[in-house]
């Protein structure tokens, strides 16, 4: 098993989040239609990963060792619990400021979702080479709208170029400490039913993210012809990647 390999994977994957940062060093005229493109792109993202590639994988994995019956009941506990999870943050995290919520709620489903991203891509990479870095580049792609859904909330609520960036270098942080604790804890111990329940708490993380909290605030600016475009734009982009 090649360590430094697997590392280095996962590390390019996770912190091509911060690729998605940049778009803040952009001067724009129309910073509302900014927030609109950017976070409908970002809705479309997490919906189409939940929709085309968390909710199958989970189910899929669970099927190896249940029923279609009781595998669909476990994601749909895990799934309800996630989104409770989300609503949990959502009242601890002051309500001030929304825009600036919808940034912090994005960096810690993003955070939640990488740890799994980080486990799977080391784990891969570390029997398979080849296809370890199949994997490290299609979640680099997906990674780069997720940038975005942190950078654009945090630094149009903030005006502070820094702490956009270093949102998204914590968030980028918690694809390696997947791949970190998978090395020192849980190598021997992971599983298809671990990994399938992780999945489908990501997926309701990523599902309520989506649905109750960026798709709201888009709407509140009264612009639908923008998210419906951007919306559509970030879904085939994902499918696209799904389907890569």
């Amino acid at each position: 098993m090649n360590i430094s390999y697997s590392f280095f994977l996962t590390f390019f994957s996770g912190f091509s989040t911060i690729i998605g940062s940049l778009l803040i060093f952009f001067k724009f005229k129309n910073i509302k239609k900014v927030i609109i493109s950017s976070l409908s792109f970002a809705s479309g993202v997490m919906i189409s990963i939940s929709i085309f590639d968390l909710f199958p994988e989970s189910i899929k994995l669970f099927k190896l060792n249940y029923n279609l019956f009781i595998s669909i009941l476990l994601f749909l506990i895990f799934f309800i619990l996630g989104s409770l999870i989300i609503v949990i943050i959502n009242k601890i995290i002051p309500q001030n400021n929304n825009l600036y919520k919808i940034g912090i709620i994005s960096m810690i489903g993003i955070m939640l979702h990488n740890i799994p991203e980080g486990i799977l891509t080391f784990v891969t990479s570390s029997i398979n080479k080849k296809l370890g870095l199949s994997m490290a580049m299609a979640i680099s792609m997906h990674n780069i709208p997720e940038g975005i859904s942190i950078s654009i909330p945090i630094y149009y609520s903030t005006k502070s170029k820094i702490k956009a960036v270093f949102y998204c270098f914590i968030s980028a942080l918690s694809e390696v400490f997947g791949a970190l604790i998978t090395y020192i804890f849980l190598y021997n111990y992971i599983n298809d039913i671990f990994i399938a329940s992780i999945l489908s708490l990501v997926c309701g993380i990523m599902s309520y993210i989506s649905l109750f909290e960026l798709i709201p605030e888009i709407l509140s600016y009264k612009n639908k012809k923008l998210f419906y475009i951007f919306f559509i734009v970030g879904v085939i982009f994902m499918l696209i990647n799904v389907i890569l």
